[in-house]
């Protein structure tokens, strides 16, 4: 494996330089210009790759090397794992107008990790509709939120699911039917009563409430209603 060095450092000093650049911003507006930088470094690893062997095992050594290289000059933050999200970032969002500063890297290496493009566009969508963190992202992604809403969608709902979001028109849109308690682990043979159920869902409710959908809040164990 040949690596021209002049080449090489060229591109060191391009990324060298998009990093000073993004950590010189204000605290506001640092999340930007990180998401910009990178971006702009993931097409840096892409157009070098491109002059030399396209073979897994020189990606490897080239991240490994440069992983090395930064890690000296700028310490944490960029090791290969990190390198290789910053690569996968930019074949997925090639166009800074798909992306939204909105979210921080964290977020797009949750959405980065589906593989359908108008599932990872309704969560995008969702995402800041709902501003959700990192982790309801994350939870919301693995209880596979667009597929379940999808199933009692047309193919004009779908549309404008990944439009707009999942905008609440209709009663059957804000009561979801199933309702899925994975995160509950219950076994499948396992017998359950319904005080069994309701304890397990109030240890869990953080998830439960999610499950729910939009509205929902806990107020106390019993609560009495007077009509």
């Amino acid at each position: 494996m040949k690596i021209i060095k002049s080449k090489y450092n060229a591109l060191l000093k391009s990324i060298s330089t998009k990093i000073q650049d993004a950590r010189k911003t204000t605290a506001n507006a640092k999340n930007v210009e990180l998401v910009k930088a990178n971006l702009k470094i993931g097409r840096h690893f892409i157009e070098f790759e491109r002059h030399g062997e396209e073979r897994a095992e020189y990606e490897k050594a080239f991240l490994t090397r440069i992983s090395r290289d930064l890690q000296k000059i700028y310490g944490a933050g960029f090791g290969r794992h990190n390198l290789q999200d910053m690569r996968r970032f930019y074949l997925t969002y090639s166009k800074w107008q798909t992306v939204s500063a909105k979210f921080c890297c964290s977020h797009y290496i949750a959405l980065m990790s589906i593989s359908d493009t108008s599932a990872r566009k309704f969560y995008e969508k969702q995402c800041l509709i709902e501003n959700w963190s990192v982790q309801d992202l994350e939870k919301q992604i693995n209880s596979s939120l667009f597929e379940r809403i999808a199933l009692s969608r047309d193919k004009n709902g779908i549309l404008q699911l990944l439009k707009k979001g999942n905008v609440i028109k209709k009663v059957d849109h804000v009561i979801r039917n199933p309702y899925i308690f994975i995160f509950l682990q219950i076994p499948k043979d396992y017998r359950l009563t319904e005080k069994n159920l309701k304890q397990k869902l109030i240890t869990n409710i953080q998830l439960f409430l999610l499950e729910l959908g939009k509205g929902f809040t806990f107020v106390a164990r019993q609560y009495k209603l007077s009509l």
